[in-house]
């Protein structure tokens, strides 16, 4: 059953057909606003995915669009709703139509309300409740044509659906991960098995599944689901895509990497978070080594001696909880600063990394002006630390 206070919260704001934003806040610190005119939700922002959503969205119904080729610059990040600016800007450049704008912002809507919907049920269990705030001040102007209680039975029954279905403590946003390849082979025919090699990777998620092969969301899911109950087939958490990549509106790019100057890591998987962190911390006169492959993680770090690691949270066969303490025993590294990336910011997530030996946390996507920050404080603090140890 979904919350009842966040069912009156978003049928009070139509009722008074109010217009602004309805910011919802759980206490885990994720944040999902709704933008209301007139008492209809036309867009809606937050939770975990929100540019691997957009990007799924606009494969599905914007063909001719190239989202790989999107670009934003600094100003369009500086505010909440980019994505919305993105859509407009795609809307502006006629590379697409009215009809296409409005299909995504439903789409998109209506997965965000499913997402916070199971989410709240979740927590209500424990008896955790939404804080709501609403802001009349800001108000975007996108034609929506359906009714918010129309989107709201939508999302009950599909919770409904999902939760009969025995998927209730699975979301929609993990990627699917083949943890017994040889054991699966041995009970699938051959076709199969090639099947769920090349899609369960543990990079895509069930949504982006479901796009790629052309079935529901609910289908995927259900036909996983004997494999994942016998452990052939894990669900893990995958972080978002890193944003397109910005403009830069003043001084060029320096892509000379300056020697002696500090050499920053990067264990990632994810091509788009190395290549965006690749092009903030080489403009700044710094030098960077991305690591894909974190089974060769600490071989390399041990080659290259970095000063400063950024290491992602969510990677395959090896999580960061784990690589973090492993580079921790090394005694090359016992002060460096391993700063981890991860799309879920949550409490438990930050003890848990303290624990294992991590400096710092930076949220995905990474922003320029966090990541310097970020790089600056840490890296100066471990220059004090390596000076009083002489």
């Amino acid at each position: 059953m979904v919350s009842n206070n966040l069912l009156d919260e978003l049928r009070n704001c139509t009722q008074i057909k109010f217009s602004g934003t309805l910011n919802i806040q759980l206490f885990e610190g994720q944040n999902w606003t709704f933008y209301y005119r007139f008492g209809r939700i036309i867009w809606a922002t937050g939770g975990i995915h929100p540019f691997r959503r957009l990007k799924r969205q606009i494969s599905q119904y914007c063909l001719g669009v190239d989202s790989n080729k999107i670009r934003l610059t600094a100003t369009d990040l500086d505010v909440e709703y980019w994505d919305y600016k993105l859509l407009t800007l795609l809307y502006g450049r006629e590379e697409i139509d009215s009809k296409q704008v409005d299909v995504v912002a439903q789409a998109i809507i209506a997965e965000i309300l499913f997402d916070l919907a199971q989410q709240t049920n979740l927590l209500s269990v424990h008896g955790a409740a939404c804080n709501f705030a609403r802001n009349p001040k800001i108000i975007l102007d996108l034609p929506n044509h359906t009714n918010t209680f129309v989107y709201i039975q939508r999302m009950e029954k599909e919770l409904r659906t999902w939760s009969d279905s025995g998927l209730k403590h699975f979301s929609p946003n993990s990627a699917p991960f083949l943890k017994q390849p040889a054991e699966l082979k041995q009970i699938v025919t051959e076709n199969v098995y090639y099947n769920f090699v090349s899609l369960l990777n543990g990079k895509y998620t069930l949504r982006d599944l479901a796009v790629k092969m052309r079935q529901g969301v609910l289908q995927i899911a259900c036909s996983l689901l004997p494999y994942i109950e016998n452990g052939y087939v894990q669900l893990i958490e995958v972080a978002d895509y890193a944003l397109p990549g910005v403009e830069a509106q003043s001084k060029p790019k320096i892509q000379a990497q300056v020697a002696n100057s500090p050499l920053i890591a990067c264990i990632d998987d994810s091509p788009q978070v190395c290549q965006m962190l690749e092009s903030i911390i080489t403009s700044n006169r710094m030098r960077f080594i991305k690591i894909p492959d974190a089974v060769q993680a600490l071989s390399l770090l041990l080659e290259h001696k970095p000063d400063f690691i950024f290491l992602d949270l969510i990677m395959p066969v090896v999580n960061g909880y784990e690589l973090c303490t492993q580079i921790r025993r090394i005694s090359r590294f016992s002060n460096t600063p391993i700063v981890i990336l991860t799309g879920s910011d949550g409490l438990i997530d930050r003890v848990r990394a303290k624990l294992v030996g991590s400096t710092d946390f930076v949220s995905k996507p990474v922003v320029a002006d966090k990541v310097l920050s970020t790089l600056r404080k840490h890296l100066v603090l471990s220059n004090e630390c390596a000076r009083a140890e002489c």
